[in-house]
């Protein structure tokens, strides 16, 4: 069994290394100010980062996904928001096009998300459908033109700044919940009777703004149809599992941070007359929290080369998900608590930190339904 990365591999890894530690003390700033980090995107989209596992064909950079998630590890370090909003684009609309999608919704759509030079969104989760999508209300109905889409979407990650966007719809009011619905592109910024809502109040991830999306009798064409119709929640459900990789590579990085700055605080901070690094009862936290990452980071990496080798992945996945999220929020919680009261001010960045482990724990499905999967995976055959 080999762990050594390739050439390619650890090019990527220095790539998106570098890029986050230009970014590092501007994504702190911006954080605080509750503004929308367009210069970090636009930064990480010329290093190529908005692409790394799409195809060079359709403007991306033809890496594999074990690549991607290496990236992840080292850009949402520096900025958790940027990092979420490159992999809707990427691991979510990206991939789903990639996956679903015609020839020609392909060439229309991927190379400007693939190079970051648009911003996409996927909606799936409604008010009264989250956990269990196959609830959802929205509707696209057949019309003399193709579809007309009505409802409301909420939670939408970059959903105010976005170009395109893939929604969940329910498309046959008679078939089974599970079985009844599709997914669309479309070009919101050309469409008419799309509204966006206020930008919602959140805890963390203050960049990577969620808002709500209504559509309101929406026409959409026939070619606006990804995949089968009647099939488009089997799709989204396959999307979220390679998405949930890249939640996992991004909370190793939000994890990492906190260790970070917590050894760096414990080396420099001295009480009863020695560093606190030299205490042993410290010394054992910071050896947890270094173990658990580490363990993150090896559950992460092989859902991702389960997934480049076409292999079964979605148990893998969630078990990387939950492990990684809930490690990153151990890691928060533990770094701020080594910092004492200078880790609940805002001038250090393990409060910002602390705040944006927790969305780990709940976008991308929940850590309870991470359980769910995997047990549903163990009961195989029971």
């Amino acid at each position: 069994m080999d762990f050594s990365l390739t050439p390619e591999q650890q090019s990527v890894q220095q790539t998106a290394r570098n890029a986050a530690q230009k970014v590092k003390a501007l994504a702190a700033r911006l954080d605080r100010e509750g503004r929308f980090p367009e210069d970090i995107l636009q930064a990480w989209a010329r290093e190529g980062l908005f692409g790394l596992a799409l195809p060079r064909e359709y403007g991306g950079e033809g890496r594999d996904y074990v690549a991607y998630a290496l990236a992840q590890m080292e850009l949402a370090q520096a900025c958790p928001s940027s990092a979420l909003m490159l992999h809707v684009n990427h691991s979510l609309f990206g991939m789903g096009l990639l996956q679903f999608g015609t020839d020609d919704q392909k060439r229309r759509f991927l190379p400007p998300v693939a190079q970051g030079q648009a911003l996409a969104c996927f909606a799936l989760t409604e008010p009264q459908a989250g956990s269990d999508p196959s609830r959802l209300k929205t509707a696209a109905l057949r019309g003399s033109h193709g579809w007309v889409l009505s409802g409301q979407k909420n939670f939408v990650t970059s959903g105010q700044a976005a170009r395109f966007a893939m929604v969940a719809a329910r498309t046959d009011a008679n078939r089974e919940p599970h079985k009844s619905i599709s997914l669309f592109i479309m070009d919101l910024k050309n469409t008419t009777g799309v509204k966006v809502g206020p930008e919602e109040e959140k805890m963390g991830l203050q960049g990577a703004k969620s808002v709500s999306l209504e559509f309101d009798g929406v026409d959409l064409p026939p070619t606006a149809l990804l995949g089968e119709p009647n099939n488009g929640l089997s799709l989204a459900l396959s999307l979220m599992d390679g998405a949930r990789v890249g939640a996992a590579a991004m909370a190793v990085g939000v994890g990492r941070a906190a260790l970070t700055e917590a050894l760096n605080y414990a080396r420099g901070r001295e009480q009863f007359g020695r560093p606190l690094v030299q205490f042993q009862g410290l010394q054992w936290k910071l050896a947890d929290l270094a173990t658990g990452l580490e363990a993150a980071s090896l559950l992460t990496l092989k859902a991702a080369w389960l997934k480049d080798q076409g292999r079964p992945f979605s148990a893998a996945a969630a078990m990387a998900k939950k492990f990684a999220t809930d490690t990153a929020m151990a890691a928060a919680q533990e770094g701020l608590q080594i910092l004492g009261g200078y880790g609940y001010l805002k001038d250090y960045p393990l409060e910002r930190l602390f705040r944006d482990a927790k969305a780990g724990q709940i976008y991308e499905g929940t850590n309870e339904i991470m359980r769910l999967i995997i047990a549903r995976d163990l009961l195989k055959g029971v």
